[in-house]
């Protein structure tokens, strides 16, 4: 599981580096309708090298902080984007 921090309509997507204790994942989709939430599952499953149905958001899908889990993907992979 891992804690983000979303920066919608962001200019570009980027995954990285921590805000806080929370992994930064900006994205340049709006927050309506789930446009965000869906980018920020494309973002981390580009990422972490997995499918995108390996991602999924286990709390916090009405706000910018979010809990994901992500099956399949590696510590090594996530403590990069921790330091970026």
């Amino acid at each position: 599981m891992v804690d983000v921090q979303v920066v919608p309509r962001a200019s570009r997507v980027a995954v990285g580096p921590a805000v806080g204790d929370r992994l930064r994942v900006a994205v340049t989709a709006p927050p309506v309708d789930g446009a965000a939430n869906a980018a920020v599952i494309d973002a981390l499953a580009a990422a972490f090298g997995v499918r995108r149905g390996s991602v999924s958001i286990v709390r916090g899908e009405a706000g910018r902080r979010k809990t994901i889990r992500i099956e399949g993907g590696s510590p090594a992979t996530l403590e990069t984007l921790l330091r970026r």
